[in-house]
């Protein structure tokens, strides 16, 4: 069994509309990692998401295990993806592999001859926990 992520409902909701609309312009090939990722995925307030889960937005260290390179990538929108400044589409691989992994996780993703796994080495940045307790979170129903 697939170790269980973490996904805030803002991105859930957000996500899934992005699913919805990419399903839309390109059927499932594109979308289907992640839309079986989010339906898996176990939802939080933003509140109260731990500080070591990996969120939108989020800016994250991987080591690969037999290289041991690392790489620095920022989740993303896909209209935000730019791959120069290593913002990275939700879309693509390494981001659907990495969205509510926890540090520590060690993740696979398919590349052109093969797989790719990575360790989470470190969240450098994540916007629920630099935002802080007592802020208003997205108007979402519970």
């Amino acid at each position: 069994m697939m170790k269980a992520i973490l996904v805030t409902k803002a991105d859930h909701v957000r996500l899934l509309e992005l699913v919805a609309a990419e399903r839309q312009l390109s059927g499932t090939r594109v979308i289907g990692r992640l839309s079986s990722e989010l339906h898996r995925a176990t939802l939080v307030d933003s509140a109260a998401v731990p500080a070591d889960v990996i969120t939108m937005n989020s800016v994250v260290r991987l080591r690969e295990l037999t290289s041991q390179m690392a790489l620095e990538i920022t989740l993303v929108y896909p209209k935000e993806a730019d791959v120069a400044r290593r913002k990275i589409s939700i879309l693509a691989p390494v981001a659907t592999a990495v969205l509510g992994r926890r540090v520590g996780d060690n993740v696979t993703w398919p590349l052109p001859k093969g797989l790719a796994t990575y360790q989470i080495e470190a969240l450098l940045h994540q916007p629920e926990a630099a935002t802080g307790p007592g802020r208003v979170d997205e108007l979402l129903p519970n």
